[in-house]
């Protein structure tokens, strides 16, 4: 063949800064763009065999060599795929594909993102530039007789081409770095790279640093195979050996021995446990896996195998970590594979948002990638790819709960923060989870919602009073009563409030993460029957005893006006019950509603909307029943009067909310002198 010259067929004053500045972000790119051309030569080139169309040879080994040469300041990939005739070195190499180079530039020269490139214009080979200066390929075709080609190219606007000596099928790519990368001339640093993306590749990959000395190992004669460079053949004599005192010889033959060349071993894992199917693999497989791909030693709580051929191909698995942290800061990665080759990180096109608290790997060999594989077509493939996640995800955390209760009780304080903030975040999650959610009541026992709304008694709708001369409103739909649902932030803080629920064998939930108020909000706004209220939201009928109405009244007036005066506290509200428990003498109750006003508007301060003051809103209730109160009724003018109200109304305080640092220092000298009173001193 006649050398050839000419210009690419792009124009590279436009096309070469699009690809160094933005379609290729990472220029380590390049690394992972021509091993992924490499690996699909090959199997081009297997598929050509299982179709008869070419024989390969029995002992044909495909495989990925990567070569660095520091002192050369070069990178040379090499495979043994089908190759290129000239022809196809035209065709894919000096234009753009199949695309019309024209046309591309006209559509993208403009664009600003690289979501707007589709991969369908082969750039990949032409990353190399983004860190050579000069770009090499030697190519042999499969096809018989094709001669081999060498094609160069400096800085990718004129190209040579003529006959290649290259004498096996495949191909070689040779980059002469620039100066600002000869970073990927280092071993360490290419081997990082090949890591990062090429680890689980389906085609072996074997990295040689050229400037290395050499290295050997010494081996049984009898396992040398035809691959293994021989140095020397090495004859071990027996030793001999002390028997019954006396030296004597074993009769042992020689042990022989070859030194060789140590052998390469391939960076990929061809085979990732997520290319099998879940019969294959053991509970240790899947630990070991994690272990080894995301460097975590804690175990995860259990894995979900995804295996799917049909609409689309998806594989993968997820595994269930402890997400023991506040789940805005936990830290999840799903690593997103295209046919085993790394594409990103924690995608959210196709990975639903609060899956990215778990780890993973997703391989899915349908994706619509742009050119840079770096982000994706947002279309309504990736949408399907998406829910079809979600929803095996559902069930498996369903079916789980039906057959394996106990290990799902287990685990279910790890992942409760994961699945209500799914739930937050995805209806069909919500949708498909609901019955499945489980809440731990105060015995510590799990259970659903229906579960435990069918232990509780229904209210009763209330009778409607018809006033002379209406007419009856039967024919109206009356709504249901609400069935209120009770519930614990802090068990320690709110124990008096639990001890008078356990005095009358009331239940309620332990919520103490912070995901659960946003989700129990959603629970209401999904279901118009039930409601959900702190225990300490108010004193119900269930904790008192009958009492006159007149003589609480007068009771509250003259406690609510020494309180008032004690606490300097004019806007306090005062109520005063006849409380079952004798030895309760205050508490502090703020309904449910103003409760949640409060925690929005603290929200909105930590936002930066500035401090939103006092919020208030507390009902201080003082039990008729408890010695001390009785005590302020009989002596509102007494001269200790005032440090009792202060005390009971920290008392109550305490048993609501945590102290400010100076209420809490005035009540430990009110304590240690009301002890003083005590002793008399």
């Amino acid at each position: 063949m006649e050398k050839e010259q000419g210009s690419l067929a792009i124009d590279s004053e436009n096309i070469f800064p699009i690809i160094k500045k933005w379609l290729y972000s990472d220029h380590d790119i390049f690394i992972r763009e021509l091993v992924s051309n490499g690996c699909d030569a090959i199997t081009k080139l297997k598929k050509l065999d299982m179709m008869s169309e070419v024989s390969l040879p029995d002992d044909y080994k495909q495989k990925i060599e990567v070569f660095v040469n520091a002192e050369e300041k070069t990178i040379r990939f090499v495979d043994n795929g089908l190759g290129m005739t000239a022809d196809e070195v035209k065709e894919y190499i000096n234009q753009i594909a199949f695309s019309g180079a024209t046309d591309f530039l006209e559509k993208y020269k403009d664009k600003s993102s690289e979501d707007q490139i589709i991969g369908h214009f082969g750039l990949g080979f032409y990353s190399a530039f983004m860190v050579a200066d000069m770009v090499e390929i030697n190519t042999k075709s499969y096809k018989e007789d094709a001669p081999a080609v060498h094609w160069e190219s400096e800085c990718g606007t004129e190209f040579e081409m003529g006959d290649g000596s290259r004498d096996e099928v495949g191909t070689e790519i040779i980059l002469h770095l620039n100066e600002d990368s000869y970073e990927f001339s280092n071993e360490y640093r290419v081997r990082e790279v090949l890591q990062k993306y090429c680890s689980f590749m389906p085609v072996e990959i074997f990295l040689t640093n050229e400037n290395a000395e050499p290295q050997y190992e010494t081996i049984p004669s009898d396992e040398v195979t035809e691959e293994d460079t021989v140095i020397e053949e090495i004859v071990e004599e027996p030793k001999k050996e002390d028997k019954d005192g006396e030296d004597q010889a074993e009769e042992k033959e020689p042990v022989k021995k070859t030194k060789i060349l140590k052998r390469p071993v391939s960076l990929s894992d061809t085979a990732p446990l997520w290319t099998k199917h879940p019969n294959e693999c053991s509970e240790e497989d899947y630990k070991t896996f994690f272990r080894k791909v995301f460097q975590d030693y804690k175990e995860p709580l259990f894995w979900i195998h995804l295996n799917m051929d049909y609409p689309f191909n998806l594989k993968g698995i997820l595994y269930f970590p402890k997400v023991n942290l506040e789940y805005e800061n936990a830290e999840g990665v799903i690593k997103l594979y295209n046919n085993q080759v790394f594409i990103a990180d924690n995608i959210k096109e196709v990975i639903p948002e609060f899956l990215l608290l778990l780890k993973g790997v997703i391989d899915c060999p349908d994706l619509p990638l742009n050119v840079s594989r770096s982000a994706l077509q947002n279309d309504g493939f990736v949408t399907k790819i998406s829910d079809y996640i979600t929803k095996k995800v559902a069930d498996k955390l369903s079916g789980m709960c039906k057959t394996d209760r106990e290990n799902y009780e287990k685990y279910w304080d790890d992942i409760s923060p994961f699945i209500k903030y799914g739930c937050l975040k995805d209806q069909k999650f919500q949708e498909k989870m609901k019955d499945f959610i489980l809440f731990k009541d105060l015995d510590d026992k799990y259970m659903t919602m229906k579960e435990y709304l069918d232990t509780v008694e229904k209210p009763e709708p209330e009778a409607e009073v018809v006033e002379s001369g209406e007419e009856s409103k039967e024919d109206e739909p009356q709504e249901p009563p609400k069935t209120t649902i009770y519930y614990v932030t802090d068990v320690q803080q709110q124990s008096q409030y639990i001890n008078l629920f356990r005095e009358q064998e009331m239940n309620a939930f332990v919520l103490t993460h912070s995901i659960d108020q946003p989700f129990i909000s959603s629970l209401e706004a999904g279901d118009d029957n039930v409601r959900f209220q702190r225990i300490d939201a108010e004193v119900t009928d269930d904790f008192k005893e009958e009492a006159s109405e007149d003589e609480l009244k007068e009771q509250t007036d003259v406690l609510s006006e020494l309180f008032k005066k004690a606490l300097g506290k004019e806007n306090l509200e005062v109520k005063v019950e006849k409380l079952k428990n004798e030895k309760i003498s205050s508490m502090i109750t703020v309904s449910e509603e103003t409760r949640r006003m409060q925690d929005m508007m603290k929200m909105y301060a930590v936002n930066g909307m500035g401090p939103m003051g006092d919020f208030g809103g507390e009902t201080l209730v003082l039990n008729a029943n408890n010695t001390l109160v009785q005590y302020l009724v009989a002596n509102k003018e007494g001269e200790n009067a005032e440090l009792f109200c202060k005390q009971l109304y920290d008392l109550a305080m305490i048993s609501n909310k945590p102290l400010a640092p100076e209420a809490m220092t005035e009540f430990i000298e009110r304590s240690n002198e009301i002890m003083e009173l005590l002793s008399g001193k």
